[in-house]
């Protein structure tokens, strides 16, 4: 780690100090003064990643504060961090410190690559596949899709030398960040978390930021690494074709609306996400509407709500954002639910980033890692625990163990508190299923939103709609001017609407179904060769994390089963039926015991017959751990 210059002159160190996260400046204190004592004065008061900055005593706050400006002025005479490569007992030691519980050792080597872009890079250009001179590239590949997953994917093809094409449907990049346009469309997962390891982002303007700051970062990132030229934009993959005999896929790409065109190249990479296509719930009369029909992820630059008797459809992750959205435009809102959703706070959802904490990202050697391990622990690994069923828990379908009583009883509280008053409320929104049944929603005002005069939050089915009003099973109508639907995504038809052909012909809509898609660790699929899928089936997170994280994972799988083909000189490399058999059997074991298959729960996460076919059953380092590298046993290469 190279040293920073302190951003801010000596006699406003400790003010400026003063408003940087106590624990993550307290890590960063131990690696610049190698002084391993302060883990075990600070650690009495950390008990979980976010229950410190009360509990921590002034008086030490204000010595770890003097230290590090002490050691910044050490740094910037020219002294070197005395603890910059921690042992792994140490790193170990530092990480059940930061988050107040054991970290098991297992985490060392994924956390030392994620919590450094130094690492992260170095992980990275192991290999490159530069052609010889004279010779062809030993591979090509296309990418559909160019959010952040094919730009992950687009980024390490780049790096490692292999020709690559992108094709993306919209006119501009970023999938779901670009389609999702919506009033008050944000990340629900701390952006700091939510960003490639391989460009941290110290600028991010909102702890949980804005539909367009997501969007501009990854514009930032396709141009930073020169991906942008090979994208084809307006350019929709209607369909490709395995050629067994060439081993090569044959792709028909409709550019600008015309006729079709045919690309060949040897890998085929989806990246069109599992959240891509919107679903329209069937509800009767909903075409005969004459007023504004909307779903979130069709929302226009043009959509206009102002003065309109407007109708919410769903409580979902969109929902929960829309609703408080458009809350003050509308002439009144009416909100029907199936179900409540758990709905909580969460630290600093509401917050902008602060000119302190972004020059402490900035500035501090070892700081920004430290914050990142912070929010991987406390919005992702260190929440599983709560998901696992006690089969001798006695929750009556409430919760299913005591951490997720506890969980639960906390929510409550907030619930209440939100609601005081407002019994009517409180018995509709409060949820009957177990806390993380459904993903867990940021409120950024959705209670107080439910509270205003203007809006009823029904939980009557709906009967019918009629063309200016919905009509309800207990015979009322409600009158309208617009219907906002936050109904989600067809997420069981993985892929659709191409139709992907395999070997013999065999489309993969014909393997799968409309709602039953299976893949080896969720990127391949016996008789599919040279296909590799992106946030495909099981690659869903249903309790917290990034799904940026799990794109890396994915992307660093398919670097290595390039390199093995590259290495062996391979064409064609295709998934053996028994390791995908046997991984999807221990998947489906696993998720049994998760608190998805509770009878209590019913979500999108399930097909018709009751598999969960979008979430995984794996902590994030168990996912980095299988991924890791291929396992060339589970392949055959021709």
């Amino acid at each position: 780690m190279t040293p920073h210059t302190p951003p801010v002159p000596a006699d406003a160190m400790n003010d400026w100090l003063g408003e940087v996260d106590i624990v993550p400046l307290a890590m960063a204190l131990v690696q610049l003064s190698g002084d391993l004592s302060l883990l075990d004065e600070v650690g009495p008061f950390i008990k979980g990643p976010w229950d410190h900055q009360e509990s921590v005593p002034p008086e030490l706050k204000a010595r770890i504060r003097d230290r590090v400006a002490a050691e910044l002025e050490r740094l910037e005479r020219g002294g070197e961090p005395r603890l910059a490569v921690p042992s792994a007992e140490v790193v170990q030691r530092m990480m059940s410190t930061a988050v107040g519980e054991p970290v098991p050792e297992e985490y060392i080597p994924m956390l030392l690559q994620q919590m450094s872009p130094e690492n992260a890079a170095a992980a990275d250009a192991a290999w490159r596949a530069a052609p010889r001179p004279g010779a062809e590239p030993p591979l090509s590949a296309i990418i559909v899709g160019a959010g952040a997953s094919g730009l992950c994917a687009a980024i390490k093809l780049q790096q490692a030398g292999i020709p690559y094409t992108v094709f993306e449907k919209n006119p501009e990049i970023g999938g779901t960040w670009y389609e999702n346009r919506y009033p008050g469309c944000a990340v629900d997962t701390p952006n700091h978390f939510y960003q490639f390891s391989f460009e941290p982002n110290d600028d991010w303007p909102h702890y949980y930021s804005r539909q367009r700051s997501i969007y501009e970062y990854l514009n930032h990132c396709a141009d930073k690494y020169g991906v942008r030229p090979s994208i084809r934009f307006n350019s929709e993959v209607e369909g490709a074709e395995y050629d067994e005999d060439a081993q090569l896929w044959h792709l028909t790409v409709r550019e600008n609306g015309g006729e079709g065109r045919r690309v060949t190249a040897n890998i085929l990479i989806t990246a069109v996400g599992q959240l891509n296509r919107p679903a329209i719930p069937a509800i009767p009369g909903l075409d005969g509407f004459r007023g504004t029909v909307v779903h979130t992820a069709t929302w226009g630059d043009d959509t206009d709500l102002r003065g309109k008797r407007a109708a919410l459809i769903g409580t979902g992750a969109s929902a929960v954002q829309v609703g408080p959205g458009i809350v003050d435009d509308v002439a009144s809102l009416h909100v029907f639910q199936r179900s409540g959703s758990w709905v909580v706070r969460r630290s600093n959802i509401d917050r902008s980033v602060g000119d302190a904490k972004k020059r402490a990202l900035k500035s501090i050697p070892f700081y920004a890692p430290w914050y990142r391990f912070q929010l991987f622990w406390g919005f992702a690994d260190g929440l599983f625990p709560a998901l696992r069923i006690d089969p001798d828990w006695q929750g009556d379908g409430r919760s299913i163990n005591a951490m997720n009583e506890r969980l639960r009883q906390a929510m409550l509280r907030y619930i209440r508190k939100e609601l005081e008053g407002r019994d009517d409320l409180l018995e509709k929104a409060t949820p009957t299923y177990p806390p993380y049944g459904k993903r867990v929603l940021a409120d950024a005002g959705w209670y107080k939103m439910l509270r205003r005069e203007h809006v009823e939050l029904v939980n009557t089915p709906i009967e019918r709609v009629e063309p200016d009003a919905i009509l309800l099973k207990d015979g009322r109508r409600v009158e309208l001017d617009a219907i906002v639907l936050a109904t989600g995504f067809q997420a069981g038809r993985m892929l659709w609407p191409m139709e992907i052909k395999g070997r013999g012909g065999r489309t993969i809509r014909e393997l799968w179904g409309d709602s039953d898609p299976r893949a080896h660790l969720g990127i391949t699929v016996p008789g599919f060769p040279n296909l590799f899928v992106l946030y495909g089936p099981n690659t869903n997170l249903g309790h917290g994390g990034s799904a940026i994280f799990l794109a890396e994972c994915q992307v660093r799988y398919i670097m290595g089963c390039l390199k093995g083909m590259i290495d062996r000189n391979a064409r064609a490399m295709e998934c053996r039926q028994e390791a995908h058999d046997a991984y999807n059997e221990r998947i489906d074991a696993e998720l049994r015991q998760l608190v998805w298959s509770h009878p209590s729960v019913n979500t999108w996460y399930k097909n018709a017959s009751g598999r969960i076919i979008t979430n995984q059953p794996w902590r994030l380092v168990d996912y980095w751990t299988l991924t890791r590298e291929p396992d060339f046993a589970d392949y055959r290469l021709d």
